[in-house]
């Protein structure tokens, strides 16, 4: 007879959520909470004018896309 070997659960298991929390609530979230945005340049609900100021701002604070610096 084959007895199946029992799992080991671990107790911080618990602590887990039980699912991860949707990325859109938690941007949200950090803006109303701590007025951290976080916006991709290539959101659809973006028009021309604010992909291309989020780009020049994005280059300005941490540089081109492909260049390094220091």
């Amino acid at each position: 007879m084959k007895v199946p070997t029992p799992r080991y659960q671990s107790p911080l298991g618990r602590l887990q959520p039980e699912s991860r929390p949707d990325p859109e609530q938690v941007k949200r979230e950090g803006w109303r909470d701590q007025h951290i945005l976080v916006v991709s340049p290539e959101d659809d609900r973006l028009d021309w004018v604010e992909r291309e100021l989020l780009r020049r701002i994005g280059d300005r604070l941490y540089g081109e896309k492909g260049v390094r610096h220091g």
